[in-house]
């Protein structure tokens, strides 16, 4: 599944900055990252363009991972600040407790195993670090066929988030929604 993943998002790379609802969701957890760790160090687990990444200011330090090498030279070539790795996320090639921040925007859907990655997350986040994730609740618009499976079911509450995550050893600590364009997503912050 993770090749059919990276080739739909390759396809995807020279126009996903054209979405402004990627936009303002990034745009709004980078807000949020920032918040969560002034100056911290920031994982974007499945970053595209770099969108989030793009949003938080150069006192961060950036790291981004993806499957879709054309997505990261995206972010790369908008940003030549930013560390962009290919990975997946459940096999994250970072430290255990080395990260401040994890964020994951619109990609918990697309994860065959939701509560691994939240598991890998928990490994690279410091004590008292915090995971931030949006997920989809209801979309206005038929987005791109995908010849992969989707699940976009299990994300669409606060409790389903924070099951997953406790499963994981994270904690749910706040959730709200959020409006862009015609899509309704859930934000949800977590801790380890």
């Amino acid at each position: 599944m993770s090749h059919a993943v990276a080739d739909h998002y390759d396809d995807r790379a020279p126009t996903y900055y054209a979405s402004a609802m990627h936009r303002g969701i990034a745009a709004e957890v980078a807000s949020l990252a920032a918040a969560s760790a002034p100056g911290g160090r920031v994982l974007d687990v499945g970053t595209g363009t770099a969108l989030v990444l793009r949003g938080l200011s150069a006192e961060h330090e950036r790291i981004g991972v993806d499957l879709s090498p054309w997505m990261l030279a995206r972010g790369r070539a908008a940003d030549p600040g930013l560390l962009l790795l290919r990975a997946d996320a459940v096999r994250l090639p970072l430290p255990a407790a080395s990260i401040d921040v994890v964020t994951c925007v619109t990609v918990l859907h697309l994860l065959p195993d939701a509560v691994a990655a939240m598991a890998e997350w928990r490994r690279v986040l410091r004590p008292g670090g915090v995971a931030i994730t949006a997920t989809f609740v209801a979309s206005g618009a038929p987005g791109p066929a995908q010849d992969f499976p989707r699940d976009h079911e299990s994300f669409r509450s606060p409790e389903q988030v924070g099951a997953h995550a406790a499963r994981a050893g994270l904690r749910l600590t706040a959730s709200h929604t959020s409006r862009h364009d015609l899509d309704t997503l859930l934000v949800c912050r977590a801790e380890r």
